[in-house]
């Protein structure tokens, strides 16, 4: 596939999908299955879930100033509205997500690039299709290579955002296999790193032996 599309020139295959270009990073795109792999969708729940977390610390510091406190949890974990709310939550939670599916065309495109002291993690624009993906990823190839003709290929086309973890700043890194994913936590610092199956391994001990700082669970 990369072959195809000229990066034999200007690199090597680390893995089936991941490239060592000539200035030391990796790179390599993937295609998430926004239906079908739910951890952006838990990822969601987990903020609306503290949403909910801070609407009952904020009742709670009202009914202090009242000087009502003393039967509020009572009143207020064993009455309908306390399951309403996060019901409420749940349902805007899931509508958003799919939403989002509809908007992205069900697919979320990333590419990475990861060295020995980061690991890049760019999300591509709604209409970006796999094949530009690939050719931006050419272009970057081509920029380590000095390869001019190879490097005017889409190189800023298509960037929405991006979001950087570096190593020496990950306090932790959890893994998902079962969801290609690997999650990197720092203190003000959150990323998520997808690989297929086929080259999970390898991420994942590249990340963790670079994460010298960090719990590691998988």
């Amino acid at each position: 596939m990369y072959e195809e599309r000229g990066l034999n020139n200007v690199g090597t295959k680390a893995t089936e999908n991941i490239y060592l270009c000539p200035d030391g990073k990796y790179r390599w795109v993937y295609e998430f299955p926004m239906l079908k792999n739910p951890i952006i969708l838990l990822t969601v729940w987990k903020i609306f879930g503290f949403i909910f977390l801070g609407i009952i610390v904020f009742l709670f510091l009202l009914e202090l100033f009242d000087g009502n406190v003393k039967n509020w949890a009572v009143n207020f974990f064993f009455t309908p509205q306390f399951f309403i709310l996060p019901g409420i939550l749940f349902g805007l939670s899931l509508i958003s997500y799919f939403i989002l599916a509809v908007i992205y065309g069900f697919k979320y495109m990333v590419l990475f690039e990861m060295d020995d002291e980061r690991v890049l993690h760019i999300q591509m624009d709604k209409q970006f299709k796999k094949a530009k993906a690939l050719s931006w990823l050419t272009a970057m190839a081509g920029m380590a290579s000095g390869n001019i003709t190879t490097m005017g290929i889409g190189i800023t086309s298509g960037i929405k955002n991006s979001s950087e973890s570096k190593f020496n700043s990950v306090r932790r890194v959890m893994g998902h296999r079962g969801l290609n994913t690997i999650r990197l936590n720092g203190l003000l610092n959150r990323n998520q790193v997808y690989a297929g199956k086929e080259d999970y391994d390898f991420v994942w001990d590249y990340i963790v032996k670079k994460c010298t700082k960090a719990e590691i669970k998988e």
